[in-house]
């Protein structure tokens, strides 16, 4: 049976190590990371997660500020906001929940944010330091941030001679996941929807990241004996054992099959979830304390 890797575990390390970083900026400074959080329209998945990001940078120590625009906000009003933020010497990460309303043009907005306010990791100038290597000089997207800490502790800084399969190939996840994978200097296989005998290329894989939003995809046929197995995927299926109308949340791997064949393993929920928002506070106090000339721990 795999070792369950206990996501809110970890994440809770990050955020104590993230509250002494923040404490030490204070301290020597007089100034506290500060993370303004932009959410427009009444979504609400967003505004839960918007709701436990601002709670998180309060317990921090961070100044955090929350900004609802309406749903009808035009996007000239939206980046008018970000061009302010952008000036805001109190200021030091700049996140828009997405996805926007239909009417609003993402990527323009993304991209309009200063790469240095960037706690997201979505802007190109980031997006390029990653691609070439330079893993210190900008921000790391969160989500494979938190992953990437998951295959550090099990494995080490160096993952040489170790092949890895990620499967999914977005921007957000796939493609960034993929390059601290291969700046660790592990061999890294990108496989997605129509890669020719993926179980075949999946069975190859030490680390098997699954990041593709099909709920239990990934069977126990497909992973190979002591693998480590990064679960990224979060679905929602019918839970009709929980009552009619139920439902409950799974991953992208069938967990329970799975778990019998890997080394190691992330459970949905619990696993990777927890980590994108403590890897958010990471990146809000790199950006801080990088701001004021000090030296942000690794994370």
């Amino acid at each position: 049976m795999a070792k369950v890797i206990d996501g809110k575990a970890v994440a809770a390390g990050v955020v104590e190590q993230v509250t002494a970083a923040s404490n030490a900026l204070e301290a020597q400074t007089g100034a506290r990371p500060g993370l303004a959080v932009i959410i427009v329209g009444d979504d609400p998945a967003s505004h839960v997660y918007v709701s436990s990001k601002s709670r998180m940078a309060k317990q921090c120590g961070f100044k955090s500020v929350q900004h609802t625009l309406p749903a009808e906000t035009t996007q000239t009003e939206l980046e008018a906001l970000v061009a302010s933020l952008n000036e805001d010497p109190e200021i030091h990460g700049i996140l828009v929940q997405l996805p926007l309303p239909d009417h609003l043009a993402a990527d323009p907005v993304i991209q309009s944010i200063r790469p240095e306010k960037d706690v997201d990791g979505l802007h190109i100038v980031n997006a390029g330091k990653l691609m070439t290597g330079d893993l210190e000089g900008g921000l790391i997207s969160c989500t494979p941030a938190g992953a990437m800490l998951f295959v550090r502790q099990t494995h080490g800084p160096d993952l040489s001679g170790l092949n890895a399969v990620v499967i999914g190939r977005s921007n957000l996840f796939g493609k960034p996941m993929s390059a601290l994978l291969l700046a660790a200097n592990a061999t890294v296989t990108t496989a997605h929807s129509r890669t020719k005998d993926l179980p075949g290329v999946c069975r190859n894989a030490d680390i098997l990241v699954a990041a593709v939003g099909r709920p239990q995809m990934v069977k126990a046929d497909w992973v190979k004996p002591g693998a480590t197995v990064i679960d990224v995927g979060i679905n929602r299926i019918d839970a009709p054992e929980r009552g009619e109308g139920k439902t409950r949340l799974v991953g992208d791997v069938a967990f329970d099959e799975c778990a019998e064949v890997a080394s190691v393993i992330t459970p949905v929920p619990g696993g990777v979830g927890p980590m994108t928002i403590a890897m958010l506070m990471a990146n809000t106090v790199t950006a801080a304390m990088r701001a004021h000339g000090m030296k942000p721990p690794a994370f």
